[in-house]
């Protein structure tokens, strides 16, 4: 159980960090309050997933899930460029996402 919570609370680091860009500086009051809430629920799976796994690893794949699903999503919304490179590298965070639950 603490693995998918640290799953969802990773993909709400995702909507909290895209949430914040499109704040326009925490002065558009929709995109203000989908931040708040997502980084409350995220932050409080992250703290609960803790409970029973290691710090690191329970960082490192919050993290890495929160950094590929932001760039996923700028990307597929024509927000950032899509280029080999990036896919490459975005490949190599999930590569090390997925080992880090392996080596668990």
């Amino acid at each position: 159980m603490s693995w998918l919570v640290l799953v969802l609370s990773g993909v709400l680091e995702a909507v909290w960090a895209t949430a914040l860009a499109r704040s326009d500086g925490l002065t558009r009051t929709a995109p203000t309050l989908v931040f708040f809430v997502a980084l409350a629920l995220s932050m409080a799976g992250l703290g609960w997933a803790m409970r029973d796994l290691p710090v690191a690893t329970s960082y490192a794949v919050w993290v890495g899930i929160g950094a590929v699903l932001t760039v996923t999503w700028a990307m597929a919304s024509g927000a950032e460029p899509v280029s080999a490179i990036r896919l490459l590298f975005l490949a190599a965070i999930v590569g090390g996402v997925v080992g880090l639950k392996v080596v668990h």
